[in-house]
C-alpha cells in the first residue's frame, strides 16, 4: 500500500445516516491520511435531521453533507477509490458498480437508526449508538499499519473489523 492519502467511499442505500456518519468520522479521524466520501444506491435526497443534530453536537461541520448517488463516483473524473465499505445490509446485497482501480472492499454493516422504534429519546439513542459503532470500526481502520500490510493481510483485517462486536 502507498503512503499517500487514501480515498474511501462509504455506501448505504439511502446515504442519509450511516454512510454520512462514517464519512464525517473518517474525515476527522483520518485527516491527512484518508479522504472519505459517501453515497447511496437509492439516495434519500437529504441527510437525516437527527444525523445533522448529532454531528453538530459533536462539533462536526454538518452543513457540507448531502445525500448522493453512488454513480457520481463511477463517472470519469471522479476520485479513484482505494477502499469501498458498505455500512448497511441492503447495500451489501446490491450489485455495486465496478470501481476503477479495483479498490479493497468490505462490509461493515451496522443497524439502521432510522428504523429504530420508540420515543424520541430511544430514537436519538439509536443514532448515537450507530455513530459509536462506526467510530469504533473507523478508529481501528485508521490505526492499521497500511505501509507494512500486503493486500491479502489488509483485506483480512478489513473483514475482521466488519465482524467486530461493538
Amino acid at each position: 500500500m502507498s503512503d499517500g492519502v487514501f480515498n474511501v467511499l462509504f455506501l448505504c442505500t439511502g446515504n442519509s445516516a450511516r454512510s454520512i456518519m462514517a464519512e464525517a468520522i473518517l474525515n476527522r479521524e483520518g485527516q491527512g491520511r484518508f479522504k472519505a466520501y459517501s453515497a447511496g444506491s437509492n439516495p434519500a435526497g437529504a441527510v437525516r435531521p437527527e444525523v445533522i443534530a448529532l454531528l453538530k453536537k459533536l462539533n462536526f461541520k454538518a452543513e457540507d453533507f448531502r445525500s448522493k448517488d453512488w454513480a457520481e463516483f463511477a463517472e470519469p473524473g471522479a476520485p479513484k477509490m482505494d477502499f469501498v465499505f458498505t455500512v448497511c445490509d441492503n447495500a451489501a446485497k446490491e450489485t455495486c458498480p465496478v470501481w476503477p482501480g479495483q479498490p479493497m472492499s468490505a462490509h461493515w454493516g451496522v443497524p439502521d437508526p432510522v428504523a429504530a422504534e420508540g420515543n424520541e429519546t430511544e430514537h436519538n439513542l439509536a443514532f448515537t449508538d450507530t455513530f459509536r459503532m462506526l467510530n469504533n470500526r473507523i478508529s481501528i481502520f485508521v490505526n492499521l499499519p497500511m505501509s507494512s500490510l500486503d493486500r491479502l493481510s489488509l483485506q483480512e483485517k478489513l473483514d475482521e473489523i466488519g465482524k467486530a462486536s461493538d
